[in-house]
């Protein structure tokens, strides 16, 4: 089995049950994979250079690729054209995970002709520096180990055979006909009982299709209920969502911005949980709730960044050696661990004031309310590391968030409920609005980034968004025009300039959650014809498997970064809500406001 060799990350389809996800090539290779959990060692790591392996591909080596996902699902399709054959492999974690168990389904299907295919197996734990022993059972499955963890592969795997510690198949699938492969994986001793795979796609299939909520209001339902399956996909049964589902695929060739992302983060925790609010969904809400709940409570003003998925502490960044994926080196953990940013203090008041309006917070919830009001009391006048996670300064958006959270929490049907309470919140984010006046004012009227840095920045059109002020304010609307001045190139957006001397797309790629916000400023002032421009243009920056990372390089056309990013799926379904709200839908505008 030939190492494959790294695609483009638009080509990359993502699989995952909650608890850990794969990405699939257009080869047919899983090309990253973690188990047991999302922050553990990979144990398939060849989209960063590891040994090992599990493809699934035409024998016949000249054939195209292509792929889909079955509607509101995560469970992929991957299709080839050879010269006298089409196959399609199936492809899925079982849904929803166990924490404990990975339990990976291929489904071969001959669509047209007789598929012949070459399967090969080779599973290397701690990111591809264990090999694996090999037994063979009566029955003809195979099971086995890689360092700590133990293995089963079962389904049509009777004339498999081993090759150079790895084992490989060949399968004759039949014009019309499928064949399974169920591969378990855990650091626990796996079931006796072999799995059934037919039971494991019908209880996978049946659980996507009762996880989706009704999408039919959104301006663009297929790609909204797609980034849904994404978020559930990434969402752990703790409540915890991973930010992506991959480490240190690079923002930039060669520049150190390569980052593990494998990890909770509270902010984009705060940014599904609203946009689950928004859509109506009680499943992310209530996750989201219950996760930042928790981590506000035990934390209060210390609260961090980022947790893993079980609410640990995020590991140091180190190196793991590996080759990584072209550009960049293979590193694990990340130093978020060691900052402070205030302005997920702001984001957690406004998730749970999203809560409250929908009838959703309960007792910690509320009390989490509380050490938050406090705790923004405390360090509202702290430098910190702030949204784009640099170094610490008086950032304006962070002020601005803390503001606009205390006012959605004065203003929730409940929390705002006693008066006295509500009063002062809004004493507390009249007077951050006001130093975030009186040290980030621009002399043309816009906000600025921080008092010694008077550029512009894409994050402060979230302040006029989220209501720290409203739409119309003079601050918003000049903030508003100055990211269109200057951050702006053929329909993306970009955070900020690195300095005057380069044009945009030579420092970095354009944001993609930075253009769905300025379509949710502009639609929030009437503008829905610019909004909705702004919002498909950025939603074209996905890949073929319709999965967006973080940036998206303007000048080459493709995806940077992880992959994918639960922050931007998030903000994508919120925009389309919010177009379809207004009257607006990919098809034009209705003939009335909804």
């Amino acid at each position: 089995m030939i190492r494959p060799v790294p695609q483009v990350l638009r080509q990359y389809a993502l699989i995952a049950d909650g608890e850990r996800g794969a990405l699939v090539g257009p080869r047919g290779d899983i090309a990253f994979m973690c188990s047991p959990s999302w922050h553990d060692d990979a144990v398939f790591s060849s989209l960063l250079g590891g040994h090992g392996g599990y493809g699934v591909s035409p024998a016949d080596d000249r054939f195209v690729w292509g792929g889909y996902y079955e509607p509101e699902t995560l469970i992929w399709r991957s299709r080839w054209v050879s010269t006298n054959a089409v196959t399609e492999c199936r492809e899925a974690l079982a849904f929803p995970g166990d924490p404990h168990r990975v339990v990976l389904l291929r489904r071969i299907e001959a669509t047209l002709g007789v598929a012949h295919v070459h399967v090969g197996l080779d599973l290397r734990a701690d990111f591809g520096a264990r090999t694996m022993t090999v037994a063979r059972s009566e029955d003809g499955h195979w099971h086995g180990h890689s360092g700590e963890l133990a293995y089963r592969w079962t389904g049509s795997t009777e004339h498999a055979r081993l090759e150079d510690g790895r084992l490989v198949l060949d399968l004759v699938v039949p014009a019309g006909e499928s064949r399974d492969l169920v591969l378990e994986i855990s650091r626990d001793e796996l079931p006796r009982q072999l799995p059934d795979p037919h039971e494991l796609w019908d209880r996978t299939l049946r659980a996507w299709h009762e996880a989706t909520p009704d999408m039919s209001a959104s301006a663009t339902p297929g790609a909204s209920s797609h980034s849904y399956a994404v978020l559930r996909g990434l969402t752990s049964s703790t409540g915890a969502m991973v930010a992506a589902a991959t480490t240190s695929l690079p923002e930039r060739a060669a520049q150190g911005r390569n980052y593990d992302y494998r990890y909770a983060w509270i902010r984009d925790q705060c940014y599904a949980g609203r946009a689950a609010a928004v859509i109506g969904d009680h499943t992310l809400l209530d996750s989201a709730v219950e996760f930042v709940s928790e981590r506000v409570l035990a934390d209060g003003p210390d609260l961090r960044p980022a947790y893993t998925v079980t609410g640990g502490r995020v590991p140091d960044e180190h190196d793991v050696t590996l080759p990584g994926y072209p550009g960049a080196p293979v590193r694990a953990g990340n130093w978020v661990n060691h900052q402070f940013q205030l302005d997920a203090l702001g984001e957690a008041l406004l998730l749970l004031s999203a809560a409250d309006g929908c009838g959703r917070l309960h007792d910690d919830g509320r009390r989490a309310v509380t050490t938050l009001v406090e705790a923004i009391r405390k360090r509202d006048q702290d430098p910190d590391a702030g949204i784009w996670e640099i170094d610490d300064r008086r950032w304006a958006h962070s002020r601005l968030m803390c503001a606009a959270g205390l006012r959605a929490a004065a203003d929730a049907p409940t929390l705002g409920s006693h008066g006295d309470a509500a009063a002062t919140w809004r004493r507390h984010a009249d007077g951050l609005i006001t130093s975030v006046d009186q040290d980030c004012r621009h002399t043309s009227g816009r906000w600025q980034r921080s008092p010694l840095d008077d550029s512009v920045d894409a994050a402060l059109l979230l302040p006029g968004i989220r209501g720290a002020v409203v739409p119309n304010d003079p601050r918003n609307l000049a903030t508003i025009r100055a990211v269109l001045e200057d951050l702006t190139d053929d329909g993306f957006v970009y955070r900020f300039r690195h300095d005057d001397h380069r044009p945009l797309h030579e420092s970095e790629g354009a944001f993609v959650l930075c253009g769905f916000w300025l379509s949710l400023a502009l639609l929030n002032l009437g503008r829905r014809e610019d909004a909705l421009r702004w919002f498909e243009r950025n939603r074209a920056a996905m890949g073929p498997p319709g999965l967006l990372a973080e940036e998206y390089d303007v000048v080459q056309r493709q995806l940077r970064g992880n992959l994918p990013q639960a922050f931007v799926h998030a903000q994508l379904i919120e925009t389309a809500h919010r177009l379809g709200e207004a009257g607006v839908s990919s098809h034009g505008f209705q003939t009335r406001a909804r």
